[in-house]
């Protein structure tokens, strides 16, 4: 077979039914997709062990004879069992196949040969089950290879029922046996600079190690690729971007009249943030720039500073929001802010699916017509119907909460508009390398003066049963000092399982115990949701201390009017205690707000956890969070709530979050394609690594936008990534 090429077909090497295995148990269509699925850990095939001396549940190989060999029908299923006794002359064995009848061709008794494989046990005698063997006519043949393949390391591959491990590591040494020379893609200097061994070798003993030894040399060769490869593609695809041309925004008086309004001085962050932004705007080339800040830090102020640059040249801005709430309550504060003089003069606009159709239409056309310079919605901005006579400047607010494709569509609604990217998620340094590479960041850290502060508390239901009762005394008490409650539930309906569509998912928790004692939470399945909203209410409707509060719930299935009222009738004092799913986790701002209890806690995430928290405590009235859980000391689910419990800093707890949680969850969530499939790399271990990657790909790139000079790493680039991940990637 002629040699092949790490982008050729996989089919053209090992024929068409193997590559469709591949293909439906991996995704796999290319040699590059298979010599990038990487062993999980490695066995040894163990010393040449006698028979009668063999160690249960360990690898082993033997050199033995067969003695006999049989197949009969399987008594409790369908299919035959081949069994082969074979023997040392100390000891014997039995090898045992399921549905493999062509093995009594092949085991024929007098045969020798080793056998490979992990000893178990049935009905008191030792068997191998389904081993790996090799047979020789010579048994002096057969001890000779035996001793040489004894202390070979076994790559164990990630598998699957119709790929085994065997069958991969198979298939990989086809591959390898024709794969062509290929140049490295990581520059010499690099790979020198950390005594890197070269592309070719890594590859071969990462598959085919002839000691165990090789192994971290070949894995620390090729994290550094994966890293090197994926920030060249960021700072490529940064490169393009300014290669487009964008309308300036210069700042005039609509800024000036702002500041000279507002009752307060912006943080030192705000302004730092706010400075980054307006260069940014009278660039020659369109912004990309992440906000990331704590819950409250005044990332919505920063932002609509930005619009009324961009509003002084005539330009629009479009601010989509997650959720109708948000969305509503977003221009009611940039209105505000505004004041009486600016807010006629801008016309901050809400246009959601739910609104009636004529507010509908008048919206449309305000935005299609230029009048509204600022508009504010949810997914109907991405609607055919929505146009923008001058989109100068699109505003995503909580960017995890929309898809790429989401995110595009609003962006091609205007000719080459800036980009803000907002979200109070805070984003570990390593995740934001390998993530929001092509992004520029801004961080806000300080949070405005006069925040009273938040005290958070951890209700541990399985050792304190009778603390479920005391967090309703605590609620009723705060309101009973005029303030006001959430209190959070993981779904509508517990009994009809009914979870919130406009919510965000919570994260799924580990198995809790039931809680038999009075007044506790109902104990039905121990690993579904006990507590939704619809039971809380009907709870607190018969508990003597909430006879006269008044207790009221909003979900994301209730109509956007009755939401939005709900929501405006807390905000002005006339509900005490809202019983909500996570549709108020972002944005909901009522200062009188003191108390927030989440129950079954320990089903949401670190990050969720927090930005909850961060609802009350916005005022100067102190705030209390109770995380209500049944999770069992010491599980990872009562971890990522005492986390939560122990700082307020949410970048310590994204921190936290990466090393409980793992950059799977982490990055699955946050962007798809390339930048979520990381395959050796691991942003929570390999911080220093991707910083050498990242300034070794940012020198390349500078210097050579289109690789033009480096064709090894234009092609990886094209192998890594592919044609749907590079769209995506641009669309980010």
């Amino acid at each position: 077979m002629p040699s092949i090429a790490l982008e050729s077909r996989l089919d053209a090497v090992v024929g068409g039914k193997t590559a469709k295995l591949f293909e439906r148990a991996f995704g796999m269509r290319t040699i590059e997709h298979l010599l990038s699925h990487y062993p999980r850990r490695y066995a040894l095939r163990g010393e040449l062990t006698p028979i009668a001396s063999l160690p249960l549940g360990e690898p082993v190989t033997i050199v033995a004879e067969v003695q006999s060999v049989t197949d009969r029908p399987m008594r409790n299923r369908r299919g035959s069992l081949v069994e082969a006794k074979i023997s040392d002359g100390n000891g014997t064995l039995t090898l045992t196949f399921f549905n493999q009848k062509w093995r009594l061709g092949d085991l024929t008794p007098g045969r020798r040969g080793i056998f490979a494989g992990k000893v178990s046990e049935y009905r008191g005698h030792f068997q191998l089950a389904h081993p790996v063997y090799e047979l020789f006519d010579d048994e002096e043949t057969a001890r000779m290879t035996a001793e040489a393949t004894a202390n070979l390391p076994i790559p164990i591959y990630p598998a699957t029922a119709t790929v085994p491990s065997f069958l991969v590591a198979k298939t990989v040494g086809v591959v390898l046996d024709v794969l062509g020379p290929f140049d490295d893609p990581v520059p010499e200097p690099l790979r020198r600079a950390h005594g890197l061994l070269d592309a070719r070798t890594a590859l071969e003993r990462i598959h085919r190690p002839d000691f165990l030894e090789q192994v971290d040399a070949a894995r620390e060769t090729l994290r550094m690729q994966e890293a090197f490869v994926l920030q060249a593609a960021l700072f490529q695809q940064r490169q393009f971007v300014r290669a487009m041309s964008a309308t300036a925004r210069v700042p005039g008086d609509l800024l000036e009249r702002f500041d000279a309004g507002l009752p307060f001085a912006l943080t030192s962050d705000q302004e730092a943030a706010g400075e980054q932004i307006a260069r940014d705007l009278v660039g020659g080339w369109p912004m990309n720039r992440l906000v990331q800040g704590e819950v409250g830090s005044g990332k919505t102020l920063v932002a609509l500073r930005a619009m009324l640059q961009v509003a002084q040249s005539g330009g629009q801005s479009a601010l989509i929001a997650p959720t109708e709430v948000l969305a509503a309550q977003h221009v009611r504060s940039i209105a505000r802010m505004l004041g009486p003089v600016l807010a006629p003069e801008l016309m901050p606009t809400l246009l959601t699916g739910q609104l009636p159709a004529a507010d509908r239409r008048k919206a449309a056309l305000r935005a299609a017509s230029g009048q509204a310079r600022i508009v504010v919605g949810t997914h109907a901005l991405l609607s055919d119907s929505t146009t923008f006579a001058d989109l100068g400047l699109v505003v995503i607010d909580e960017q995890h909460r929309f898809g790429v494709e989401q995110r595009e569509a609003l962006r091609a609604k205007g000719t080459a508009p800036h980009v803000l990217v907002l979200t109070a998620t805070p984003i570990p340094r390593t995740v934001a390398m390998t993530v929001f590479g092509d992004l520029d960041v801004s961080t806000i850290r300080s949070m405005p003066a006069g925040r009273a502060g938040i005290t958070t508390h951890v209700a541990p239901l399985a050792e304190r049963p009778a603390w479920f009762g005391r967090v309703w005394e605590r609620v009723a008490e705060e309101v009973a000092q005029g303030r006001q409650a959430f209190v959070v539930t993981a779904a509508i309906d517990a009994d009809a399982d009914v979870v919130d569509d406009e919510a965000p998912i919570p994260d799924a928790a580990e198995d809790v115990p039931p809680v038999q004692e009075k007044g506790a939470p109902r104990t039905a399945d121990a690993g579904r949701t006990h507590w939704g909203v619809v039971q809380v209410v009907e709870l607190l409707s018969r508990h003597p201390a909430f006879a006269d509060i008044r207790v009221a719930m909003v979900h994301g299935k209730l109509p956007s009017e009755q939401k939005d009222d709900i929501m405006q009738s807390f905000a002005r004092g006339e509900i005490d205690v809202l019983v909500a799913t996570t549709v108020v986790e972002v944005g909901v701002d009522v200062a009188n707000a003191s108390t927030m209890v989440i129950l079954e806690a320990d089903r949401f995430g670190v990050s969720q956890l927090h930005q909850l928290r961060g609802r009350v405590g916005r005022g100067g009235v102190p705030g209390l969070c109770l995380l209500v859980t049944e999770a069992e000391h010491g599980s990872l689910a009562r971890q990522r709530v005492e986390a939560v419990a122990a700082t307020l800093d949410g970048f310590e707890l994204a921190e936290v979050d990466l090393d409980l949680r793992g950059e799977g969850d982490v990055l699955g969530d946050l962007q798809s394609g390339a930048r979520s499939s990381l395959r050796l790399l691991r942003v929570a271990r390999d911080a220093d690594l991707i910083s050498a990657a990242r300034r070794a790909a940012e020198t390349v790139i500078s210097d050579d936008p289109a690789l033009l000079r480096h064709p090894a790493v234009s092609a990886a680039i094209e192998r890594r990534i592919g044609n749907v991940e590079r769209a995506a990637l641009a669309r980010t």
